[in-house]
């Protein structure tokens, strides 16, 4: 159930992307695009503090750095994914675990805390356009076409965070490991070190003969610049599955010759940026540092100044020369805060497209939604709990310590 009684109902999504709520007599100090309005009722502050007061301890609060500052304003902690997840896990005092993010990362979230504890996402609406383009149904029906082809038992699964539990541990059954954005490299390492299943103690010469791959879910765009930017593998050494398609779109030498068999996943908010915005920023702001996230399109990465996580991209700006300018290939939230928290540094931060980038489903995590959650489990309710089965589970948690164990 996501419905809240609520005296203020949440601002439509479309309003806000188009900014036309946007309180014109606001402070932000720094203007982007799609400017987000100011909380739609001020009592719905007090009722958050309150409700959070009440709960205590009892109560740990993740904001991704992508939510709205109205809903960071109340996160004991932010970060990414993977990031939110450990620190949850690291506070077992907490009984409730409120995750301000997307539905796979609550999902990690009751993966790695305790039986004991309670993972609630605000809005089960809030889902993740990228986790949702890889099915259990179809990744199932990938590997059988694998397996016809003779590659099955040499193809390592190797799954980006940004995936359902049933991904997670479907990699994780198959001998593979998760990776986030910052260890993708290390992953793929990993990967291509493993050889055939039950066959590790043979020669590394003999293994690499048989032309170890790794099947990389869901993201292509992080697998394909990992591989080729990072790791010195051609565009030719990468294919493509498309589970819309017979037979992925491939044929069996095709996957027999690939070294990166790629899915077509991407994620809706990076793969919009394109290299015309690149070439736009770059002739509006002569002097601009082009610094974006490795899940946008080769193009893009190939033609930016930098490539990071977004932590990375949070470091480098904080560790960025005053008057420095920057355009950033990112979330438009996060751009925005860090506009703001920069400005008086003399630092220019800007947004590298022209067009509103908010992501529409991490939005979904509004105050009202948040003022629903707190205040249901203060008074003893919970509410959209998110609960991964033992099954699942037990292999998603192989899949992310095979990760966590990488050097």
């Amino acid at each position: 159930m996501t419905a809240q009684p609520l005296d203020v109902q949440p601002t439509p999504l479309a309003l806000l992307l188009l900014g036309r709520e946007s309180d014109p007599n606001s402070e932000r100090g720094v203007e982007c695009p799609g400017d987000l309005p100011a909380p739609s009722d001020p009592g719905l502050v007090e009722r958050a503090r309150a409700a959070k007061e009440k709960l205590g301890e009892r109560v740990f609060v993740l904001g991704h750095h992508y939510q709205r500052d109205e809903v960071i304003e109340f996160a004991d902690v932010t970060g990414d994914s993977f990031k939110l997840a450990r620190d949850a896990a690291a506070r077992p005092e907490a009984e409730y675990i409120v995750f301000c993010g997307v539905h796979f990362m609550a999902e990690s979230a009751d993966i790695l805390t305790s039986s004991a504890q309670q993972v609630v996402l605000p809005d089960l609406a809030a889902g993740c356009s990228m986790a949702d383009m890889a099915t259990a149904e179809q990744v199932a029906e990938c590997w059988d076409v694998l397996t016809e082809a003779g590659v099955a038992d040499v193809t390592v699964p190797v799954s980006y965070m940004n995936s359902s539990a049933d991904i997670k541990s479907f990699t994780g059954r198959h001998g593979g490991t998760i990776c986030t954005s910052s260890n993708a490299r290390r992953a793929l390492e990993w990967a291509f070190a493993q050889g055939e299943p039950g066959r590790e103690s043979e020669d590394r010469s003999d293994r690499a003969d048989r032309r170890n791959k790794v099947l990389f879910l869901p993201d292509q765009h992080l697998g394909r610049n990992t591989a080729v930017r990072d790791m010195g593998m051609s565009l030719e050494d990468c294919v493509v599955y498309n589970p819309h398609k017979p037979g992925g779109g491939l044929t069996a030498q095709q996957l027999q010759d690939a070294k990166m068999i790629l899915w077509r996943g991407h994620c809706s908010v990076h793969g919009r940026f394109s290299l015309e915005s690149v070439n736009d920023v770059r002739a509006r702001i002569p002097g601009v540092n082009v610094l974006v996230h490795p899940e946008c399109k080769h193009e893009v990465v190939s033609a930016a100044d930098q490539v990071g996580s977004t932590e990375h991209i949070i470091k480098t700006l904080e560790d960025a020369p005053a008057g420095s300018k920057w355009a950033l290939g990112t979330e438009l939230n996060l751009v925005r805060r860090l506009a703001n928290r920069h400005a008086a540094e003399g630092k220019e931060v800007v947004f590298l497209d022209r067009t509103v980038c908010f992501c529409s489903t991490m939005n979904r995590i509004d105050l009202p939604h948040l003022v629903w959650a707190l205040e249901s489990l203060a008074d003893g309710k919970v509410v959209n709990r998110i609960q991964v089965d033992d099954e699942t589970e037990k292999f998603a948690k192989l899949a992310l310590e095979r990760m966590l164990a990488l050097p």
